[in-house]
């Protein structure tokens, strides 16, 4: 049966066996279907219909057409998944929305359209420099993979994103954090959205959102396990552990703390 299962399966099948310590064995347990998710260094073979729900598919082509350079030739399908699903619950809370790192705000963009956010009486604060990271805030290793990853914006970002989000009740906030946190007026916070690269920043955002967030609010980490990403996830175990929660790891690479 082997021998047979080797002159039928694809050999991009038995490289990834190989690759993964799998054997032919292991076939039994998966379906008998092509992969159902390859992008963003997630692969599988599990359900991922949420990808046909005519919703989530409106929310992430409107993800895309704003995602620039970024997702030009790349796809998240998954990870915005979970950020419209963390959404989705949080909008049923008290509070507002907060993203702390925008960039041309393909995420929350998705996340608008997919709860219809202008019908929740909430407010989204984007809070970002709108050109790139601040190197008084970030080591020289995360400006060096910013640089790597042209996470680098020109100077007419924050008018392009101030543009797109005119429809909604957004607020833009512009500069470092942790500089601008104090900018922003809500007490009460539901949804919590960071993704700034940069552990002081993010630690700042984290400390100063805490206490802000609801019961059951939902916190998402971009980086939690990105590679290249640990000290991150150190720095966001840490904060965790010293409010008695843990992060739940997502394979999407996002960290997710739901708060009690």
């Amino acid at each position: 049966m082997k021998e047979l299962l080797k002159k039928l399966l694809p050999q991009k099948w038995i490289k990834a066996f190989r690759y993964r310590n799998m054997n032919l064995d292991d076939y039994y347990m998966l379906p008998k279907s092509e992969i159902t998710y390859a992008n963003d260094l997630l692969y599988t073979y599990h359900n991922a219909d949420f990808m046909k729900e005519p919703r989530f598919a409106e929310a992430y082509r409107l993800c895309k057409e704003i995602g620039g350079d970024l997702l030009k030739d790349y796809d998240i399908q998954w990870r915005i998944h979970v950020l419209c699903w963390a959404a989705s619950q949080a909008a049923h809370l008290e509070g507002d929305f907060v993203d702390c790192g925008v960039n041309t705000g393909f995420c929350p963009r998705a996340v608008i359209h997919y709860v219809d956010f202008n019908k929740l009486n909430k407010k989204y604060y984007f809070l970002d420099t709108f050109s790139g990271m601040d190197e008084r805030y970030s080591t020289p290793y995360e400006m060096e993979r910013s640089k790597k990853l042209k996470y680098g914006e020109s100077g007419s970002l924050y008018e392009k994103v101030k543009k797109t989000f005119a429809p909604f009740n957004v607020e833009l906030i512009k500069g470092p954090i942790p500089d601008t946190l104090a900018q922003v007026p809500t007490q009460k916070v539901c949804y919590l959205s960071i993704d700034m690269n940069s552990v002081k920043p993010e630690v700042a955002a984290l400390e100063f959102f805490w206490d802000k967030m609801v019961h059951g609010g939902y916190i998402i980490l971009d980086d939690y396990g990105y590679p290249g990403c640990i000290e991150q996830k150190l720095a966001h175990d840490a904060f965790a552990a010293s409010k008695g929660v843990k992060v739940l790891s997502l394979p999407t690479c996002q960290g997710l703390i739901i708060k009690p």
